[in-house]
């Protein structure tokens, strides 16, 4: 069966899982809607810290309860929890939540670094419990085409992949531009998804050689402790390939957003770019020479569909999934991004 059918399967086959949901503002609403909206899950709990938060929430669930923390949450029946908090906490939380034998789903980064990362997939072995972080771009229909193609051979050897992720606003919470707090900066908020969108087409090859160059307000970043507002990274493969990306926070772009994603093979490439500034909506071309065939074009409705397929797994049963290990080496490559980036001598 295919993935759509699968999910038609499995909900009309099972109960629905019981979960609590950890943060509740914009997107930690949005994955809960997803998530009701499959009929594979219900929400038993909602916890934020604003109490209008909760209560906007409280409206996709009218049976469930309004608590205060995660202790309160946990204090529950939960199959899951779903976790869109600040990223100081996601380690910590998803460790708790696993230890007590609940699945985890967590917006990413799922760790401030890789030992963090590591931690809460230790954390999960050891509970055998299903964890997924909302790396949603995997999701879009216009990645998945273009790893289809990549898998079957249809480009050819891919050599080189551009990557550009400009978020022309930047984020409006105070603790983005915390490293104590956020980890970093554009890299570790929008770099992950560009890293992740190309190692997973390509099945996760071995990175051999990092070099990065990380700028705030227009100068090299002069210590350890500042949160980048600009980025370029490239990241050579083991087998010679090399992968370019370019993140920003507040760039002057002309426009909200700069989303891209090209693929460039021995016989062929693909590209995957964002219309008209948008954060949403993406078309995905097949590239042959100098002719530009059309994969897909919006809508497509894509931003809840890991927060949904994570819930699938979890309502078929799916415990530990070794394939998390893989998150571990994304934090790992962010690290190697940061210990490598030039500064002023």
């Amino acid at each position: 069966m295919n993935t759509m059918m699968d999910r038609r399967f499995i909900q009309t086959s099972v109960k629905p899982v019981r979960l609590g949901f950890l943060g509740v503002g914009w997107i930690g609403r949005n994955r809960m809607e997803a998530i009701l909206r499959s009929n594979l899950a219900e929400a038993v709990a909602i916890a934020d810290p604003s109490e209008e938060r909760a209560c906007e929430a409280l409206e996709l669930a009218p049976d469930a309860k309004i608590v205060a923390d995660l202790d309160a949450l946990l204090s529950h029946p939960l199959d899951g929890i779903v976790i869109a908090t600040p990223s100081a906490l996601h380690a910590e939380q998803s460790i708790r939540a696993l230890q007590t034998g609940v699945a985890v789903f967590c917006q990413k980064p799922l760790g401030r670094s890789a030992a963090e990362a590591a931690a809460v997939v230790t954390a999960a072995r050891s509970a055998n419990r299903l964890l997924g972080v909302d790396l949603s771009y995997r999701h879009t229909e216009g990645m998945q085409r273009i790893r289809d193609l990549i898998s079957h051979g249809e480009l050819g050897k891919v050599f080189a992949i551009d990557l550009v992720f400009h978020n022309a606003y930047g984020p409006d919470k105070s603790w983005f531009y915390d490293k104590s707090l956020s980890g970093g900066g554009c890299v570790i908020d929008l770099g992950v998804h560009l890293i992740d969108m190309a190692l997973w087409c390509l099945d996760f090859p071995q990175v051999a050689e990092i070099n990065s160059t990380l700028m705030k307000a227009g100068e090299l970043i002069d210590k350890l402790e500042d949160v980048e507002d600009f980025a370029v990274a490239t990241l050579t493969l083991a087998d010679g390939a090399v992968i370019r990306l370019t993140c920003s926070w507040r760039l002057q772009a002309g426009c909200d957003a700069v989303i891209s994603a090209d693929f460039f093979g021995t016989a062929g490439g693909a590209s995957f770019e964002n219309v008209n500034g948008s954060f949403y909506d993406f078309t995905a071309q097949r590239l042959r020479g100098t002719a530009a065939e059309s994969l897909v074009q919006p809508p497509d409705d894509w931003g809840g569909r890991a927060a949904v397929d994570w819930a699938a797994r979890l309502a078929g049963g799916q415990t530990y999934d070794p394939a998390c290990e893989r998150l571990v080496d994304l934090a790992k490559i962010i690290d190697r991004i940061y210990g490598s980036g030039k500064f002023p001598a």
